[in-house]
Parts: C-alpha cells; structure tokens; sequence
C-alpha cells in the first residue's frame, strides 16, 4: 500500500494541531470535561507553585492540611467544587457559605488559598480558577499527610453565587445515621464506599468539643453516655471537654480534641482501627463500625492500610468532579475572596 507526501503532511498537521494548537480539545476529558495537564501550555507551573506554598504553610502548621481537606470537602459538597466556599460576598448581597454556622470560624486554609491564588495570578494572569487551586492544595495536604500522590483533573471554573442557605442539607452532621449519611453522599454521585473511604480523613485534624460533647454527658432519656463509646477514652474527652468549659465556649471553636491522638497529622488506617476500639470522636464515625452495612468494610480497611491509601486518593478525585462548572460557565475569579 503506498502513502502519499500529501498523506504524511495531513498526519503531521494533525500532530502538531493536537499537540500546540488545541490541547484542550485533542485531550482526553472525563464527564465533566476535566483532564490532567489542563494547564500545561497555558500556565506549566500551576500545580507546582500551589504545591510550594502548601508545603510552606505546612511546615509552619501540619494541622492546615486538615483545613485544606475540609475547606474542598466543603466547597463541593455545597453546589459542587466551585470555590463558593472561599467568598466573602456577592453582587446579592446574601450571607456566603463561610458566614453558614456549619463553617462559621471552624474554616482554616483559606490564607493558603490566598497566597496560592497571588502567586498564579503574578504568574499567570486570569488562568487557574481558585475551584481548581483549591483541588490541587487539597491533593498537597494528602501528600504531606503520608498518602501517594495522585493526578488532579482540572479546568473548573468559580462560581459567582455563594449562599448561606444552600448549606442546609448537603453537609453531613456529627450526628447522622449511616443511611442518611450515605442518602447525601448518593445525591452527589458517591458510594456508600466512597462515603468510608472519604471518612478516614478524619485521621487528621480536629473537631470541635460541641460536635461530640452530648455523647458525654446528655446522650438521649435513657443514657447519660453514648453507650458505643468506648468506657476507657470517654473519661479522656470529658478532661479534654469538661462540661462547663463547653457551655463557657459556646459559639466559639475553643474547645477541641485530636481524632487521632497517635498520629494527628498523619492520614493512615488508625481512623477504622479506632473505630473498632469504640474510639470514634463523632457519633457519625462510630457508626461505621456499628452498622452492618459499613462495618465489613472497616473490618477490611482497620487491616490494609495499602487499600485504604490507594483508593482514598481515587476517591478524592471522583469528589473533586462533584457538579463543576466548567466551558464559558461561571468565571476565573482574580482573587478568591470575591467576584471579579
């Protein structure tokens, strides 16, 4: 079979048309039109100069990688990853998700996000979104924490809504029983899987004496103490949370304890061992291991730290897909405080 020179030329033209011209539109995208490398010709140094100010922030405080997790956790579980979470208004004038009581002063890492945003800006001018900046410092806080990397798809654009109400309902409680935990997690594209994986977060950081305190002292009418918790570390809380210093600190975030106390800053299975042990902080966690529709699966997880590891970060980036504006949609905000 012989091949023309016109053929080659034909072939060649459409390398370099794929490979130059439209990297975009030649590269391979997932549902959302998101894909890896979507910044490569447009701003290289994205990625790295998120990871650089992460790492920075990070040395000063490890704690702020369980701020970033949250923070994108957060945002897109709320309209989707839009970066709504990170503005302070809008041109309606509401109350922003940061002023909802479920985030309220709780929210850490938003400095990171903002020198982060600078530096791309100073870089490259009106390029990265602050929904995509926030994907990638979350995937440096998973690193730094201990876990393998893993390729952040991008090309999310901002959101110019952010409202207080819109938190009602779409962020799981300290509280909730698994099926409405896994009822919320559904109406957001994730498993009931997806939802344990997600969940070993919480081997970092912190939470709030008035996220738990009731399990300590006014469970329900029949018992005092949350009976699933184990009797040997709840004396520990009530030293950590003692009931007048909570009433003392309503309304406040003074008042907190260490998922894990081991290993605070370090992402690993000891969150499901603990849960085996009747250690969970939050009512929420514990019931992973109590119901028999989750509690297989933590078995499995308390005992192969590799699998949780691995499939933690393919979680992470199914989250990170979560209702994304992508195309002409939405806008690329200068500064991530506010609309442009």
């Amino acid at each position: 079979m012989e091949v023309s020179y016109r053929q080659i030329n034909v072939a060649i033209i459409l390398i370099v048309f794929c490979s130059f011209l439209l990297p975009l539109a030649c590269a391979k995208r997932d549902g959302h039109h998101l894909h890896v490398g979507f910044y490569r010709w447009t701003c290289p140094q994205a990625e790295q100069i998120v990871a650089d100010v992460v790492l920075k922030a990070f040395i000063v405080n490890p704690g702020i990688a369980a701020g970033l997790l949250r923070l994108h956790f957060h945002d897109c579980f709320v309209n989707g990853c839009d970066a709504s979470i990170l503005l302070d208004s809008t041109p309606s004038g509401e109350p922003t998700e940061k002023e909802s009581p479920a985030n309220g002063d709780s929210l850490r890492g938003l400095e990171v996000i903002d020198k982060a945003k600078a530096q791309l800006e100073h870089e490259c001018p009106g390029t990265v979104s602050c929904a995509d900046t926030l994907a990638f410092a979350a995937r440096e806080a998973v690193i730094l924490s201990g876990l393998i990397t893993y390729r952040v798809p991008a090309g999310r654009r901002d959101s110019r809504v952010s409202r207080s109400t819109d938190i009602i309902g779409n962020l799981p409680s300290a509280s909730d029983p698994v099926e409405k935990t896994t009822k919320l997690f559904a109406r957001k594209g994730l498993t009931r899987e997806e939802m344990v994986i997600l969940s070993g977060a919480h081997s970092i950081g912190v939470a709030r004496c008035l996220t738990f305190d009731y399990r300590l002292y006014e469970f329900n009418s029949t018992h005092t103490q949350d009976p699933s918790l184990n009797p040997f570390y709840a004396p520990f809380l009530r030293m950590a949370c003692p009931r007048g210093a909570i009433l003392l600190s309503e309304g406040s975030s003074k008042g907190s304890v260490t998922f894990d106390d081991m290993s605070p800053n370090e992402l690993d299975n000891e969150y499901y061992i603990k849960l085996l042990q009747g250690r969970g902080l939050l009512q929420s966690d514990q019931a992973l291991a109590d119901d028999p529709r989750t509690s297989e699966l933590v078995n499995r997880l308390a005992f192969d730290q590799h699998e949780w590891s691995k499939r933690f970060g393919k979680t992470m980036i199914k989250l990170g897909r979560v209702d994304v504006i992508t195309g002409t949609k939405g806008e690329i905000r200068k500064h991530c405080r506010s609309v442009n």
